[in-house]
Order: structure tokens, then C-alpha cells, then sequence
């Protein structure tokens, strides 16, 4: 084991207490058991909150807000060509570039998301063709996060539009392999977005997955 899986296991071992505390208060009856599940839940926010910059409020609010058994949350995000250049978006929330997408929506399909968020976020119609990569998010570089997120990438063909920002975007453009700009790794890494661009230099039509 590295440092780095070293350093993150907390992520995990937090993640997984608030995962056994969520299903204990949906299906424990007993008022015994319901307290030691809001103090197992409790101890998991403390652990998030002393090794992330959120404080334990946003945490707690975070984790109560979640009922039933815990699965994944998912994120499905657009991946855009034009002439060897991949379609980014600046982020109203730090001001760093991404590829367009979002959370998943109940009542879309994933394709139907990843054309509504491009379409929101960077003002082009897209038609989704097919699945890139399936990723499990801790297992890649991003910063750590309360949640436990699956994230889809598909890849998605420009049928029209115009660039033009979002309620959550301040720019939009299409960026080179060698010229990206400061990435928001909260979102997307420079590894995925390289990954992408070797599939589409190699036709590789193979979906990657953890």
C-alpha cells in the first residue's frame, strides 16, 4: 500500500460508517439501537469534518440527508470533440474547468443527461453515443468527497448550437491535449481527460471501468 491509499483511508472507513448508520436508522425499530446508529453516524460526520475543510454542520447535513440503504450517487458528464479538441466549461463555484455534467437526475436515462447538462452548461446540442468510462471517484485523483460517487462518461457527438454560459458556468470552449486550462479536480482529472483523448486518437471503442 502507497501513501497516498495510506492517507486516504480515513475517506473510506468514514464512508462506510455513515453507509451501516444510514441503513441502521431506516430499518432498526428498537429505540436502543436508533441511538447508537445516530452516534455511529455522528462519529463518521467527526471523522469527515477532521480531515476535510467542511465543518461538522454541513457534514451532518450532508449524511442525514440521505434515508434508506446507501448506495452511490452517480455523476454522468458529456465528453465533446471538435477537430481534436475537447469541450471544457469554467465553474461558477471555483472557477476551474470541467467537462459538462452534473449529478444524476431521476426521470432521465444517463444519455438523456449528459444532453441536458451539456446543452445547460455550454449552449451546444450533443447526441450521446456511447459509454467511455465508468469510474469508481476515490479510486482516482479528486479531492476527497462526503459521498461515495460512481462517475459515467459518454462520449457525445456535436449536432449544433453555440457556445454560451450557465447558471453554474462563466466560459466554454474547446481545448487541446496539450493546452488545458486549470482543471477542477473535484470533477474531472487531467488522467481521465488524457484517457479520452487516447481513445478517440486510437479508436478505442472500449468502456473503461474500475
Amino acid at each position: 500500500m502507497d501513501g497516498n491509499e495510506m492517507d486516504l483511508r480515513w475517506l473510506g472507513w468514514a464512508q462506510r460508517l455513515q453507509a451501516i448508520a444510514q441503513a441502521g436508522l431506516t430499518y432498526s425499530k428498537d429505540v436502543y439501537d436508533i441511538e447508537r446508529f445516530e452516534e455511529l453516524r455522528d462519529i463518521s460526520v467527526q471523522i469527515m469534518s477532521a480531515y476535510t475543510d467542511l465543518p461538522k454542520e454541513r457534514v451532518k447535513l450532508l449524511f442525514a440527508g440521505e434515508t434508506g440503504y446507501a448506495t452511490p450517487k452517480v455523476d454522468v458528464r458529456g465528453v465533446v470533440f471538435r477537430e481534436d479538441r475537447i469541450l471544457l466549461v469554467r465553474e461558477t463555484m471555483d472557477g476551474l474547468w470541467s467537462i459538462p455534467g452534473g449529478w444524476a437526475d431521476i426521470g432521465y436515462s444517463p444519455g438523456e443527461i449528459a444532453v441536458k447538462e451539456v446543452k445547460e452548461e455550454s449552449g451546444f446540442d450533443v447526441r450521446p453515443v456511447r459509454l467511455l468510462a465508468v469510474l469508481d471517484r476515490d479510486r482516482h485523483d479528486h479531492p476527497p468527497h462526503a459521498n461515495y460517487v460512481y462517475k459515467l462518461f459518454l462520449l457525445c457527438e456535436l449536432q449544433g448550437g453555440e457556445a454560451q454560459t450557465g447558471t453554474e458556468t462563466t466560459g466554454v470552449g474547446f481545448f487541446g491535449e496539450d493546452e488545458l486550462p486549470p482543471l477542477s479536480t473535484d470533477r474531472v482529472t487531467e488522467a481521465q481527460i488524457k484517457l479520452f483523448f487516447r481513445k478517440m486518437r486510437e479508436g478505442d471503442i472500449t468502456t473503461t471501468f474500475d
